[in-house]
């Protein structure tokens, strides 16, 4: 197994990804939006290795914010289905999709700057409230655009990566602070959620008497 993993042999796997064309740099990603147990880091990171930082940036950026808007508008238009109420009708989600009405598209934007935060979930709340499609449209761009940035970074030069061990403990250390940083923002997200609905709570049955 050590004897295949090599870098000459990751590299000619790249070139191999390479020939396949950009369509395919564009497809994963875009896919990973409908399939979130795919691991866009590595379509990130591979498109970067084989395309060039930017282009291979601007493929896996274009890809994921086309899949994510895919399933916002399909949410949107398919959300209130009966045969959708196992996605759409579970008590966290509905919980949030309030909270979104009440606070707005910020929220999301940072949530959508963390790579392991389930933005599938967001894709979902968000179709399902009331925020314009334009307006999500916009915190997508954003969002996706500082998360496959970073991660577009730290893995364009595979070849310096899986040589230098400090570049490689760097990218390595790098990636857990943003997995815990996402769960710790997903944790007091959902603490300051509760919050607020519950505030919002007390206040309609203090307007009800």
């Amino acid at each position: 197994m050590s004897e295949w993993f090599t870098v000459e042999n990751l590299e000619h796997i790249t070139e191999q990804y390479q020939a396949l064309g950009p369509i395919i740099g564009f497809l994963l990603p875009f896919i990973e939006a409908f399939l979130p147990f795919l691991p866009l880091v590595v379509f990130v990171v591979v498109n970067a290795s084989a395309y060039g930082l930017w282009f291979g940036f601007l493929l896996s950026w274009l890809g994921s914010v086309a899949g994510s808007y895919a399933v916002f508008l399909l949410v949107r238009h398919f959300g209130k289905h009966p045969k959708l109420r196992f996605v759409t009708g579970s008590k966290r989600v509905e919980k949030l999709i309030k909270w979104v009405d009440m606070n707005g598209i910020s929220p999301l934007f940072v949530l959508l700057c963390f790579p392991f935060t389930p933005s599938v979930i967001v894709n979902v709340v968000a179709g399902l409230s009331h925020i314009y499609k334009k307006f999500y449209l916009i915190v997508l761009l954003a969002g996706k655009f500082v998360m496959i940035l970073g991660m577009s970074v730290l893995g364009y030069d595979l070849r310096a990566l899986l040589t230098s061990p400090k570049k490689l403990i760097i990218a390595a250390v790098a990636i857990v602070v943003l997995w815990w940083v996402g769960k710790l923002l997903e944790k007091r997200l959902n603490a300051r959620v509760e919050r607020d609905l519950k505030q919002a709570r007390k206040l309609t049955k203090n307007h009800q008497r």
